[in-house]
């Protein structure tokens, strides 16, 4: 088992992420590569996340990113969501609600 998430159940389903090494965005697996987006994660039964894990790296896409690790979801969740509070911020974003972040403006310099 990755080193990474080792809250990961026997049973139950995972999405793989890892962080691409151009820019260090998250990223996550798809069917045909990486996405920013978590929605479009390919979703592995838990009994193949290592392997899959394994295989990825074999390729010479594993190049373009570093981390790679199995994030397991949520089972009662709606949607790809991961279990964990740390895995949900790496998908969705900070938890700061959008009234307490700074406002950005044009006039600073």
């Amino acid at each position: 088992m990755d080193v990474r998430n080792n809250r990961r159940d026997l049973t139950g389903t995972s999405v793989i992420t890892a962080n691409r090494l151009l820019d260090g965005r998250i990223v996550w697996l798809t069917g045909t590569g990486w996405s920013e987006t978590v929605s479009h994660a390919r979703i592995i039964d838990n009994a193949d996340v290592e392997a899959t894990i394994k295989q990825i790296r074999a390729t010479p896409d594993a190049r373009r990113v570093i981390g790679i690790y199995g994030v397991q979801l949520d089972p009662t969740a709606a949607g790809v969501t991961p279990l964990t509070v740390r895995e949900r911020i790496r998908a969705f974003g900070p938890s700061v609600h959008p009234e307490f972040a700074p406002v950005e403006t044009s006039d600073v310099h």
